[in-house]
């Protein structure tokens, strides 16, 4: 058991003594729309004129038509800007989003952390940052002995036999593992009896969709109290039609399924394969290795546990490792070995087992270079204190905000996100879409909400091992303060939040329904 730090907000020195008249209230107004530094900026399409170009470019020459009906009736009425309109524009923007190089990211379930920026200028290296999908093998020998060596940590790091580098996210993974196991049956004879995927009510949504979009049928596997899969329940969901397994450890919940070697053994001995969702490989690195488990089939998202950048900059990366029982069945391109350097087969004949190609090319160089960069930044005693870090930083969490927001599954030991529900709000009025809503006016970025699906009201926070402890300090005394805000019937604070940000409360639920994806110049003003 962990031990229970109180929290001293005695500790916590702000001077709040001016910023009544430092800060705007919600209701003043200014000529220009700014509040100072809060530039209120338009469209792009609002901003330019059309008749204008920041581009001189000469006349063309006289063409042939060749459009016939299609050629233009009316101005393109792109927006015309100078360079430093645009720059201003653009970065105006940038300071409107909220990053993890703002501040502390508490989204549970997607693993917001630090990406340091030695990983940035590694790969940026001549060789890494410069070459292309196309170049002869024989010219890129050193990115292929880099897919190498990250193969080989992340082999080493899960205790699996083979890596499929080519997957482009978590998502993507997912379909890689399933085919593979598609394939597997296929090898088989099986994928006419073996139709059937099991996946616990707790799984993120990819998890079904994955296993639908491959060919099988989902059946739902229930959790027990604790929110741990119910070993029992897989047991009486086995049968000769199924194929899978598709459980996510530590689960969705913050929870290590502590059964999960029982539900490996009950998979195998049924003739099914176990993918593993991993997604919270971050939490265990060091201290679990999946292959150890019983998993056959795993994919890591980079992002999530080896720091490359969440979204943005390129694709993205999603290797999956197999057991040996799925390795013969891994995608193309394989990297490989011979007598004149490493290379990569695209053949399928030179792989007989492979289920084919996954996507035309490696284009996630830079996300590897970042991720191996910060694995041998760290080394094994790093990435070992980096999860350890990450559960201990949850932890911290849960047991500064216990006395005031409710635990669904008790106050105990979570891995590396502490999972709160709505219940401590019952009868204030608030909701916990309300809270969220605040805690933007606060200068945070909102948890998780209303995930996972089997918790209601569920608030999902992951610190990741990124932030300080006094970083953790503010975060939970200001969610303290919402806490007791909301319980003592402060409900102005929250039902008109945020008061503070460039845009008010939107109606959401319209906006997903009937967004408004095109841009229309408003008829001008009369008078």
């Amino acid at each position: 058991m962990l031990d229970q730090p109180k929290l001293d907000q005695t500790k916590i020195e702000i001077d709040t003594s001016n910023i009544e008249g430092t800060i705007a209230p919600a209701d003043h107004t200014t000529f220009t729309g700014n509040r100072a530094l809060a530039i209120e900026e338009g469209l792009i399409f609002e901003l330019g004129r059309p008749e204008v170009s920041g581009v001189d470019l000469p006349d063309p020459k006289p063409v042939a038509n060749r459009l016939g009906t299609l050629e233009r009736k009316a101005p393109i009425g792109l927006p015309g800007l100078s360079e430093p309109e645009v720059l201003r524009h653009y970065v105006r923007l940038s300071q409107k989003n909220y990053a993890i190089d703002t501040g502390i990211f508490p989204l549970g379930s997607c693993t917001m952390k630090h990406n340091p920026r030695l990983n940035e200028r590694m790969a940026r290296l001549p060789g890494f940052g410069d070459i292309h999908p196309l170049q002869p093998q024989s010219t890129v020998q050193g990115a292929l002995e880099l897919m190498r060596e990250i193969s080989h940590w992340l082999l080493t790091l899960t205790g699996m036999q083979a890596v499929a580098l080519s997957p482009r996210a978590g998502a993507h993974g997912e379909a890689c593992g399933m085919m593979a196991i598609k394939q597997a049956l296929i090898a088989r004879g099986e994928t006419e009896q073996r139709t059937v995927v099991l996946v616990p009510d707790s799984a993120h949504g990819t998890n079904p969709a994955t296993a639908t979009l491959v060919g099988f049928t989902v059946r739902s596997v229930p959790a027990r109290a604790d929110g741990i899969v119910d070993v029992d329940a897989v047991r009486q969901a086995l049968g000769p039609d199924v194929a899978a397994i598709m459980l996510t450890n530590p689960n969705t919940c913050g929870l290590f399924e502590k059964n999960i070697v029982e539900v490996a053994e009950a998979m195998h001995e049924a003739g099914a394969y176990f993918y593993c969702d991993g997604a919270n490989f971050n939490a265990i690195v060091g201290r679990a290795r999946p292959g150890d488990l019983g998993v056959d089939a795993m994919h890591i998202n980079l992002h999530k546990t080896f720091s490359t950048p969440h979204g943005g900059g390129g694709p993205g990366a999603g290797p999956v490792v197999l057991s040996s029982r799925l390795a013969p069945y891994a995608p193309l391109p394989l990297l490989v070995e011979d007598g004149s350097g490493l290379k990569l087969v695209e053949d399928p004949a030179e792989a007989p087992g492979t289920f084919g190609r996954l996507g035309a090319f490696h284009g996630q160089m830079g996300m590897f270079v970042r991720a191996l960069t910060y694995m041998l930044s760290h080394g094994a005693d790093g990435l070992h204190q980096a999860s350890e870090d990450a559960v201990l930083n949850a932890n911290y969490i849960r047991v500064g905000l216990a006395d005031l927001m409710s635990l669904p599954f008790g106050n105990r030991p979570c891995m590396h996100e502490a999972l709160f529900d709505d219940g401590w709000l019952k009868n204030t009025g608030v909701t916990v879409l309300d809270f969220a809503k605040a805690m933007i006016d606060e200068g945070y970025h909102p948890m998780t909400v209303y995930f996972p699906l089997v918790v209601h009201g569920a608030m999902l926070i992951e610190p990741t091992e990124s932030e300080s402890k006094a970083t953790l300090d503010l975060f939970i005394a200001a969610l303290r303060d919402l806490a007791m805000a909301a319980r003592r019937g402060d409900k102005e604070r929250f039902l008109g939040a945020p008061h503070f940000a460039p845009r008010r409360r939107l109606d959401e639920t319209r906006a997903a329904r009937s967004p408004v994806l095109k841009w229309t110049k408003p008829a001008p003003v009369e008078g």
